[in-house]
């Protein structure tokens, strides 16, 4: 048996009122089971006034996310919001785990060594990765989604990154067990008889453009050449020269990323250029992929929004809950309409489905399952959820 459960507070600087409105809500006297973790998504503001602290240490189980610029729940939606969805469950189980800070040294082995030691009491592998990490550019969220399909024989993994609404991202926390972090992954291993389905959305096809390029000079996130010229002759191809040089201004331009494997394409953005003239990119961009340019807007955002979860609905009626993370670009095309696509995705399920939803800096996401493992990927620009 395992019950999911939300609850939220718009009291940023009053802990003592946010722990009792977050307690009231769950309810945990009577309807907390043998093992519970909690996925958090709040404001800044909340980590700021000590009140996300506050709140994680009041409750007797793990706790781990990130902040966001705008969360929602079943009964509530917003930007000053601090979110909660606990898993409590008498037969399937919990381990989370804290990275050391993945500034310095090898990246590879920190987040190898964190799995390995949180997996090891456990012969059987868990079913599924919830991961959160914060906002670096020093870091690809490819890297870590490779790592740890690696470390863990391709385990599925779902998590975001954390992202803020301040205009350079400086507000970006991983929150685990009452403290934050600008430089750590936390995790949260799930053990037991649960099959999660999941689901993700980019963009329509017809917003591609017809004009394919090739990946030919590139180092983790950042793309040198394409077509065997630099990165930014292409960007003069295509009449973005301007664009290119101010940072995320091309965030409603993103790239379809065809790595040639089978594998479905997946959404990449460019931030901005370094020193060198190089595209400084969201996610990594493989030599010998090819890339194609997308026109994203809000119309297609809610198009490609309500299809997906329409299809959710109709291959799982009755779900035991959604977990849904949104790109922040995605965020960026509704304009002042910010809660247009979670209005419709909340219009689309009923009350007593336990929802949590908030906008992301990267999503992690399967793109396939079968019945060995699962192709992890990391992406921009997209929707993607967890479905029990």
């Amino acid at each position: 048996m395992m019950r999911i459960l939300t609850a939220s507070t718009e009291n940023i600087d009053d802990p003592a009122a946010a722990i009792d409105e977050i307690k009231a809500q769950l309810d945990l006297e009577h309807r907390l089971l043998k093992n519970s973790v909690g996925i958090v998504a709040c404001h800044y503001e909340f980590v700021i006034s000590g009140t996300a602290t506050a709140i994680s240490e009041s409750l007797p189980f793990d706790i781990a996310g990130t902040n966001s610029s705008l969360q929602a729940v079943n009964n509530a939606k917003g930007t000053l919001l601090f979110t909660l969805l606990v898993f409590t469950s008498d037969d399937v189980s919990f381990k989370t785990a804290l990275t050391p800070s993945l500034r310095e040294g090898v990246l590879e082995k920190k987040i190898v060594d964190t799995y390995r030691e949180a997996a090891s009491a456990r012969e059987e592998k868990p079913v599924l990765i919830f991961t959160f990490a914060p906002f670096m550019l020093e870091n690809s969220g490819d890297d870590y989604v490779r790592i740890l399909s690696e470390a863990s024989g391709n385990v599925p993994c779902f998590g975001t990154l954390a992202v803020d609404d301040t205009p350079d991202f400086r507000e970006c926390y991983m929150l685990f067990n009452g403290g934050h972090y600008k430089d750590k992954m936390s995790l949260i291993l799930v053990y037991g008889n649960i099959s999660p389905k999941f689901y993700l959305a980019t963009l329509s096809e017809d917003k591609l453009l017809d004009r394919a390029a090739l990946v030919t000079s590139s180092e983790g996130h950042i793309l040198k050449e394409v077509n065997g010229r630099p990165v930014v002759e292409y960007f003069e191809d295509m009449g973005l020269t301007k664009a290119s040089e101010t940072s995320y201004a091309m965030a409603s331009l993103p790239f379809m990323l065809d790595y040639g494997d089978g594998t479905p394409p997946v959404s990449k953005v460019f931030i901005g250029l370094n020193a060198q003239k190089h595209a400084i990119c969201a996610g990594a961009m493989p030599e010998g992929s090819t890339m194609y340019l997308g026109v994203f807007d809000k119309d297609d955002v809610l198009l490609t929004s309500g299809k997906l979860i329409k299809k959710v609905l109709q291959e799982t009626p009755s779900p035991m809950a959604i977990i849904g993370y949104s790109c922040i670009s995605r965020s960026m095309t509704l304009g002042s309409d910010l809660f247009a696509e979670i209005d419709l995705v909340l219009g689309e399920i009923t009350k007593n489905t336990p929802f949590f939803f908030a906008y992301s800096g990267g999503e992690m996401c399967p793109t396939r399952i079968n019945p060995k493992a699962a192709i992890n990927r990391f992406h921009n620009n997209t929707f993607i959820l967890c479905v029990f």
